[in-house]
């Protein structure tokens, strides 16, 4: 086709698109003889559509993707789909669909939208979670984990939807209420199946192998909440209640115990007095979540149980209360508190008129009448008895345990991670591959048997039940022990199950006889891109299985990925977060119809900071519009406007000086920079074209430089410019130019020339000028001399290659 005399998006895209699909420029194949590197994104959910959000969380990484190919890398950057979740079953339930083609026809559609984008995504190693040939895997490693110890069943309290019928993660639960259909959520004793992520604790606060950004290293170990502290028994009516704090030292200022609402004691020390207000107390929190619950400045409210529990050391009654700031998945699920040393406590204890005692002194006596706020320095120990005048705070709690050995107190390390609950009672998931019989117990299905496939073609009843609990025929089947009659599980793996290890899959999509093949068991990700939301769930999860297959002898990594990075949040136009309700959505279809894949790509990466965000602007991505036109224009058109003078070192040096600002950068993910830095440049090259260097050697090798430079961002434009200028091969099979420091130094610089500090001039001078030569340039200056002439020279100041001032009186 010939060329289009003006920029032509909707002409020169979809016809590259296809040469490069045809000639599967972007196929990944592992070669041994090079250095094969592995760029990947987090896998998006087949929602149906994708949205700016998508565009900025690939087409921006794929801009470095393609950088590291230039750079001479052989670059896997793979594909697949995060297809299992309530989303496909609720749209199951909603329009009468099956979940399966529901899900199947989005990624079809998606995947257009996808190479739309210009990405080097390799397709050919596309899968999507919810293919049997997938979740086979899923199914295998829960039993390898179960036959390690690392899987069992118990029962558990749950986030419960009982509009959805199912468990919720903690992220899904808003305001006390389930984020997809607004009921009120319960908390709900369940039998369960754990993974005993807490196994690995200690080790997933060891970040050594794995350069992740220091927010996420922070939220990962605030989540994991490692605490050494110490153990210690309190007396009651219903037995020993255990304690776990931090700060044994304040132990003498436990003035009351706080019990979770579902601490098995609790109905146990109700007395009847107390019974109505404890229940009442206990139906209410039930109705919340532990973030919820736990909420920074949330009031505090709680009920006392009538009963009280006996100091382990000086043997005062202490009142016994329940209250929802305390949670039973967490440590013993009960307190003591001391309300002078815990901000928590003694909030509690001024509203319900709690005695209050200072154990530990810091500069000042505390006024525990008056105080308005707890102490929790660290400070000399007093009221104490024994361990009177002893150091306190966490750093001497050694010495205090020693001490107070003979009452029970012990020490103890927790942690705030508990294992990761992965039943979930839906259908869209991977079965759980387990089974019930009468006579031998739970027994896993053999490995010959997998995958054990999700039915088709299922009803979904108005309950919200899933429909494996109603299929006698699917539940039906034989105990591998024995051979008599067993039930399936009919509960089905959290999704995060299925993002926990699938960057191991894509060289292996189509290897049926093991979940990854052996000799890329060590190959992962040199870069992981994605949400700051995937900080905790996702990323810690994915961090564990890592370490589980390891200790299995699947692989010699430790961490499922070399780099992390993630990118921020691009906002509407309101400066508000995208939501239909807003009306403040952007939709990539509709600008790529209108300004081409590159344009939408091009102010991505210009708009901000890749990993900060920020709003989108309608206006403004006619700027990097226009850019893509003036690249056009400066390499097809003729130079129109007044001539330059512009000399062969001076291009020189802007195309190097540019061409290592967008290496440094790259390197470095600072893609809005990048941009800036080729903006600049193009400026430079429309005045060069207009100028006597055009017709030069230079001048070629610099449109040669720029065309190689614009291939990662606009990976269109730069292939028609590479094609119309000559060559045959693809621009993206190209080397990443080098740039030449002997062109970074100029023979010239220019300095800025001031008189008592206020400008007055600039001069070029020679590279390597002397000081004195320096001086005399800048009073050479017409300017200069009229500010300076017959006036007393205080002094001269000179900051090399960049200001002259000269200090004079009067």
């Amino acid at each position: 086709m010939p060329r289009s005399e003006k920029y032509n998006p909707h002409s020169i895209e979809p016809r590259w698109r296809k040469t490069w699909e045809e000639s599967d420029l972007y196929t990944f194949t592992y070669d041994q003889s090079r250095e094969n590197h592995y760029a990947l994104t987090m896998f998006p959910y087949p929602s149906g559509n994708l949205h700016i959000g998508h565009w900025y969380a690939f087409a921006v990484p794929d801009a470095r993707a393609r950088f590291m190919r230039m750079k001479g890398y052989n670059v896997l950057f793979p594909m697949g789909f995060d297809a299992f979740g309530l989303p496909a079953e609720n749209a199951a339930i909603k329009r009468n669909v099956d979940p399966a083609r529901w899900t199947y026809s989005n990624i079809e559609y998606m995947t257009g939208q996808f190479k739309r984008m210009g990405t080097m995504i390799d397709w050919s190693k596309k899968f999507a979670t919810c293919d049997p040939e997938y979740y086979k895997w899923n199914q295998w490693f829960f039993i390898q984990f179960y036959k390690r110890g690392l899987v069992y069943k118990k029962n558990g309290f749950v986030n419960w939807c009982p509009s959805c019928n199912t468990v919720l993660a903690n992220e899904q639960v808003v305001d006390g209420k389930c984020e997809r259909c607004g009921t009120v959520v319960e908390q709900k004793q369940l039998e369960q199946w754990f993974f005993k992520i807490t196994e690995y604790a200690d080790e997933l606060l060891n970040f050594g192998d794995t350069d992740m950004p220091e927010r996420v290293r922070l939220m990962q170990h605030n989540w994991i909440g490692k605490s050494v502290g110490a153990e210690i028994d309190f007396a009651t009516d219903a037995g020993t209640v255990t304690v776990f704090s931090t700060r044994p030292d304040t132990l003498m200022g436990a003035t009351f115990l706080v019990l979770a609402p579902e601490h098995a004691y609790v109905k146990t020390l109700t007395t009847p007095e107390q019974q109505e207000a404890v229940q009442s107390y206990i139906a209410t929190a039930a109705k919340m979540s532990e973030i919820d619950r736990q909420a920074e400045g949330r009031e505090k409210t709680g009920v006392w149980t009538g009963s009280y529990a006996t100091h382990p050391v000086t043997g005062e009654k202490l009142p016994i209360w329940i209250a929802d700031y305390v949670l039973v998945t967490y440590g013993t699920g009960s307190i003591m508190a001391v309300p002078a040393h815990d901000t928590r406590d003694f909030e509690f204890a001024r509203k319900f008129g709690l005695s209050i005692k200072e154990v530990i002194r810091g500069e000042t006596e505390m006024d525990v009448e008056n105080a308005t706020e707890a102490y929790s320095g660290e400070g000399v120990i007093v009221n104490s008895g024994l361990i009177d005048g002893m150091q306190g705070g966490k750093e001497h709690i050694g010495a205090v345990i020693e001490k107070l050995a003979e009452y029970g107190v012990r020490a103890k390390t927790t942690y705030r991670l508990r294992d990761w609950l992965i039943s979930r009672q839906r259908y869209w998931g991977t079965p759980i591959p387990m089974v019930y019989c009468e006579k031998c117990g739970i027994q896993p299905v053999p490995e010959s048997e997998l995958p054990v496939r999700l039915p088709e073609d299922v009803k979904f009843q108005p309950t919200g039940q899933s429909p494996l609990t109603l299929m006698d025929e699917w539940k039906t089947t034989t105990c591998p022990c024995c051979g008599g009659v067993a039930t399936r599980e009919t509960d089905t793996m959290d999704t995060f199950v299925d993002s926990s290890w699938y960057m191991y899959r894509y060289l292996s999509h189509d290897f049926d006889t093991a979940a990854f093949r052996p000799e890329f068991a060590n190959f992962t990700p040199d870069v992981y891109t994605g949400g700051i939301e995937h900080a905790i769930l996702h990323l810690l999860y994915s961090r564990f299985w890592t370490k589980a297959m390891r200790d299995m002898g699947l692989t010699n990594v430790s961490e499922p990925f070399k780099i992390l990075r993630n990118q921020g949040i691009i906002l509407g136009e309101d400066n508000e977060k995208m939501s239909k309700s807003r009306g403040n959505v952007i939709d990539p279809d509709d600008l790529v119809a209108e300004y081409g894949a590159d344009t939408v790509r091009a102010f991505l990466m210009f708009l901000a900071p890749w990993e900060a965000g920020g709003p989108w602007s309608s206006k403004g991505i006619q700027g990097p519009h226009k850019w893509l036109g003036r690249i056009w224009s400066l390499y097809f058109d003729e130079a129109e406007g007044p001539e330059e003078n512009i000399s062969e070192a001076e291009l020189r040096y802007a195309v190097h000086a540019a061409l290592k600002r967008v290496t440094d950068d790259l390197e470095r993910f600072s893609f809005n920079t990048c941009i800036a830095a080729m903006m600049e440049l193009t400026n430079t090259l429309v005045k060069a074209k207009r100028s006597p260097v055009a017709q030069t050697a230079a001048w070629t090798d610099a449109l040669d430089i720029f065309n190689r430079m614009l291939a990662p961002f606009v990976p269109y434009i730069a292939e028609e410019i590479w094609s119309e200028t000559g060559h045959t091969d693809s621009v993206h099979v190209q080397s990443w130019p080098k740039y030449d420091p002997a062109a970074l130094v100029k023979d010239e610089i220019e300095v800025v020339v001031q008189v008592n500090g206020k400008l007055r001039g600039k001069t070029l001078i020679k590279s390597g000028a002397s000081q004195e030569e320096v001086f005399m340039a800048a009073k050479s200056i017409e300017n200069v001399q009229k500010f300076i002439e017959g006036k007393p020279l205080v002094k001269e100041i000179y900051v090399p290659g960049k200001l002259v001032n000269i200090v004079v009186k009067g």
